[in-house]
């Protein structure tokens, strides 16, 4: 057989298995997903040591015919970082050894009991409605229309009237942005400098109020609004300074120190800036305060695991929504349209840093 345009065999199958692997990557993402919805992450640090596969097997309380199942599944998991394995017992014959597991960084992010719990992200970002329109990614494309999202092509709605109409994932999602949020609490401290001088500041698109939350108690001096969608925050109550608003922040912001944005379209973000602009004094104390992926115009500058998350990201924004991910190029353009003065950009948070726009 001909190698493709010469290669060798062997970079040619090297080449096969790169493709194979993200031809088949989504069984990773729903392995976990069943990982998650087992509670193996939490089954593991309940025996406080390495967990041997029989005890395992027996927390689950599953049928003993499936239990070659769990030991496949267990197998990719390790592989793919989630869990260490280590062989136990069996002293005088090793094929009396047996499977012992505990938990890695990564499967700790998942403790129903610890903080951050990344448990509902998971299951949100794999819950049929955000996994569908990724099946009809390419009918999107190609067709002519005012359909703006693979989601709203596959549902009708576009994805917060779907949210709002669906009870059901409509908890699911909101329980997914919380507790992303928590992973804030581990350098909200670090952030003292960046909410000096003000007293005052409005979370636009602040769901249920988790990132309003930690940062009011970590600056008790900040009386602190939550903007969102009315029912979103419908049943959330006012404590001391965290209050809640439902309304349409392309419509109004309250006036305040400082704003909190997230993700839309470029002609959406516009208008939200513009909006949190009107909000911010002008006496040279607010401003803007994002907290986002900012993408490298380089990704070589990046971390390889960072990059791809970014990306991937960046391809959810496209599906469900009309936003994106953007790279500091992207933002000045947005900061500049809307008229705010400059911007300072600070790496911390992972996949995401902290933006400071001054009006």
């Amino acid at each position: 057989m001909d190698c493709i345009q010469g290669q060798g065999s062997n970079e040619l199958f090297k080449a096969q298995s790169h493709l194979y692997k993200y031809v088949l990557c989504y069984l990773s993402s729903m392995s976990l997903k069943c990982a998650v919805q087992l509670g193996i992450a939490d089954i593991i640090n309940s025996h406080g040591r390495l967990t041997t596969f029989p005890e395992l097997v027996f927390a689950l309380q599953i049928h003993t015919t499936k239990t070659g199942l769990i030991h496949r599944l267990m197998r990719l998991l390790t592989h793919l970082g989630f869990f260490t394995t280590t062989k136990v017992g069996g002293h005088y014959r090793e094929e009396d050894q047996e499977d012992a597991y505990d938990l890695t960084p990564s499967s700790r992010l998942l403790l129903k009991d610890k903080l951050p719990n990344l448990s509902p992200f998971v299951l949100a970002a794999l819950d049929p409605a955000s996994v569908t329109p990724c099946h009809f990614l390419t009918s999107w494309i190609c067709r002519e229309g005012a359909v703006r999202t693979p989601f709203e092509s596959t549902t009708g709605v576009n994805f917060w009237d779907y949210t709002n109409d669906n009870s059901e994932f409509n908890n699911v999602f909101n329980e997914a942005m919380a507790s992303d949020s928590e992973t804030i609490n581990l350098v909200v401290k670090d952030c003292k400098p960046v909410f000096e001088g003000l007293s005052s500041l409005v979370d636009v698109g602040g769901g249920t109020g988790k990132t309003a939350g930690i940062i009011t108690e970590a600056f008790p001096h900040l009386t602190c609004t939550v903007l969102d969608l009315p029912h979103v925050v419908a049943n959330l109550a006012d404590t001391g300074n965290l209050k809640f608003i439902g309304a349409d922040m392309f419509q109004h912001i309250p006036p305040a120190d400082a704003c909190v944005l997230h993700d839309w379209s470029d002609e959406e973000c516009l208008k939200i800036l513009k909006k949190c602009k009107e909000a911010i004094p002008s006496n040279g104390k607010g401003k803007l305060i994002i907290i986002d992926v900012v993408l490298n115009d380089n990704t070589e500058d990046d971390d390889h695991d960072l990059t791809e998350a970014k990306l991937y990201f960046d391809f959810l924004m496209m599906v469900l929504v009309t936003g994106r991910e953007r790279s500091e190029k992207d933002l000045k353009k947005l900061f500049l349209g809307a008229r705010f003065s400059h911007y300072k950009i600070t790496p911390m948070f992972g996949l995401r840093s902290l933006i400071e726009v001054f009006r």
